[in-house]
């Protein structure tokens, strides 16, 4: 008998990019690594979705459907591209309402897609059913999945093999539209044991010719352990990556994959060589990339604390640009009480970011004094429900906070449809209204229309970058004091009133006009008595939805804020006048920082 071929996913393309940069990879420097990946026998790759779709509006100035089209192009008709969504949120970190996932299905079909993998952080079955079934309706192979991760020392109440074999038999009681099943662990921190049972499990519950798969991350050290548990439990399919995003926070070498086969009954029926080459090739191709350390570690502590490999990497980078990123040690211990008491939704976008955020707030503004609105919502039930439930007392905390009550019907019944929104958007702007540009402002929200409106910023990590950039910040050698040229301006100020001089080239003649007076602001009385609207987290200013003078309402939004991949709006605590604004879009704040003050 030979031996059985396993199935795998180059996920160098997407997870490798996320979970090494961020997300932030410019189109043009990978191209000629794809065809590379061709000439070495990868017939499947992961081409998009997840981060990769609104990192290329937010940091790379580009589109992501026009990324997806040249990704096709360059790998021919045959390859099966596989982009990865959220169920109800699919490539958004909020959720969508139906209209918006039925778009998805339909433009990621258009711009040249084969596959969806389709997961919900919390397990939620319902929040598969409709995003599942419009992937299917619209001709894209649906991949659904369960998500896994190894619980904090001491919790339990879900996360077993029993757990997950009880999630496969709610799908397979459901009329949810599939091709195949995968098991997905971001964090990387299933223990291998769990992972041959639940496919052991597995494989006797499904069909004999269903497709099971297998997905984790290196970041533990763990995943060339928990691969072979998984094939040797009955798995059909793994996800690998190529060098240089390979290990660490990324999936396993399909080198080393190959080499831990030998002598066993499976292959990946390559040629070491072609692959070897195609690595050659794709190094080459980021080699002017920045490579956090981190992303190349082996942190056997996240064992103890599931953090994603796709999300550390992007959490230490916005660490880096808000100056915090010597907190991340106490963040990361902060996560495992975060997860204990919230309900043991998997830790994988934007669950892990919920963890992450709230953890954060924990270290920095004293535990559970202040609740992050998306860690709130989820324990509310707002975005279904969690596996296990959550701490009765941080659900109350959330309740008062917040000023919501407890949610348990389905999230998709609240949510109102999103066309008609984005398309209003698009006309007020003066913008092409087409499918494409509906999803993005929909997907993408304020950062998808500066793209549209050629407002972009491009903040992607080069060496070479990096380098000029701190040669402009050396100090300029001196040079000898020209002779002024043209008129001189100053300002003086005779009985506390100031003046604008201009002193005229050649004749000296002297011109003096009182100052415009400043813009009027409130008074000093006035502001000292109005409520301070403080940063929840540190983070970007992304856009000022007020200005000085405006009456605002109890829960107004007043700012977008993005922090830690996400965008989210600060509301205005209670009703009354915006009496100073101590910010302005593109500065980076702390949390606590002062943004407004309301009186």
């Amino acid at each position: 008998m030979g031996k059985k071929i396993i199935k795998f996913m180059d996920t160098s393309f997407r997870d490798g990019f996320q979970s090494v940069f961020g997300a932030r990879v410019l189109t043009d420097d990978f191209l000629p690594a794809l065809q590379a990946s061709v000439d070495a026998g990868i017939t499947h790759m992961e081409a998009g979705g997840g981060a990769r779709f609104q990192s290329l509006f937010f940091y790379c100035g580009e589109s992501a459907f026009d990324m997806m089209d040249r990704f096709r192009a360059e790998v021919g008709p045959d390859t099966n591209l596989q982009t990865l969504a959220r169920g109800i949120n699919v490539v958004a970190l909020s959720q969508q309402p139906r209209d918006i996932i039925d778009l998805h299905a339909k433009m990621f079909k258009k711009h040249g897609m084969t596959t969806i993998r389709n997961f919900d952080a919390l397990n939620d079955v319902r929040n598969l059913e409709y995003s599942g079934e419009r992937i299917a309706h619209h001709g894209l192979n649906h991949q659904i999945v369960i998500t896994m991760m190894d619980l904090p020392p001491g919790c339990e109440g879900a996360h077993t093999p029993e757990f997950y074999l009880d999630r496969l038999k709610q799908i397979l009681d459901s009329d949810i539209p599939f091709h195949s099943i995968c098991f997905k662990d971001a964090s990387g921190t299933a223990n291998p044991q769990k992972i041959y049972d639940t496919f052991k499990g597995a494989r006797k519950m499904v069909p004999e010719d269903t497709i099971l798969w297998y997905h984790t991350h290196d970041t533990a050290g763990i995943a060339i352990s928990q691969n072979m548990a998984a094939v040797e439990g009955g798995a059909d399919g793994i996800d690998l990556a190529k060098s240089p995003v390979c290990g660490g926070t990324c999936q396993p070498d399909i080198l080393s994959m190959m080499h831990v086969f030998k002598g066993t009954d499976y292959t990946l029926d390559l040629d070491y060589e072609k692959v070897l080459a195609a690595e050659e090739v794709f190094e080459k191709a980021m080699s002017d990339y920045f490579f956090p350390p981190e992303a190349k570690m082996v942190s056997p502590t996240i064992t103890l604390v599931p953090m994603p490999g796709g999300a550390l990497t992007a959490n230490t980078m916005m660490m880096r640009d808000t100056g915090t990123l010597h907190l991340y040690p106490d963040v990361i211990k902060e996560m495992a009480e975060v997860v204990k008491l919230g309900g043991f939704g998997s830790s994988v976008t934007p669950v892990s970011q919920f963890y992450f955020q709230q953890a954060y707030l924990n270290v920095t503004q004293g535990k559970w004094k202040k609740i992050n609105p998306s860690y709130g919502n989820m324990v509310l039930g707002y975005f279904g429900r969690t596996p296990a439930p959550p701490d009765p007392e941080i659900v109350k905390i959330a309740s008062e906070q917040l000023e919501k009550p407890i949610f348990t019907d389905d999230p998709l019944d609240i949510l109102e449809p999103g066309i008609p929104k984005a398309t209003k958007i698009l006309e007020e702007n003066n913008l092409p209204v087409n499918d494409e540009n509906i999803f993005i402002i929909a997907s993408c929200e304020q950062k998808g229309l500066d793209f549209l409106l050629g407002n972009a910023i491009v903040n992607v990590r080069k060496k070479s970058d990096m380098e000029a950039e701190a040669e402009a910040a050396k100090p300029a050698a001196a040079a000898p004091a020209a002779a002024p040229s043209g008129p001189r301006a100053y300002s003086i100020t005779v009985n506390n009133r100031i003046y604008d001089v201009t002193v005229a080239e050649g004749t000296g003649a002297v011109q003096a006009v009182p100052a415009a007076a400043p813009a009027a602001a409130a008074s000093p009385e006035s502001v000292a008595s109005g409520t301070e609207v403080d940063a929840p987290t540190p983070g970007n200013i992304v856009k000022l939805l007020v200005k000085v003078g405006d009456s605002v309402t109890k829960d107004q939004p007043l700012v977008v804020m993005e922090a830690m991949k996400m965008e989210s709006e600060v509301k205005s605590p209670c009703d009354g006048k915006v009496l100073a604004i101590q910010v302005s879009a593109g500065d980076t704040v702390q949390a606590s920082d002062p943004l407004f003050i309301i009186g």
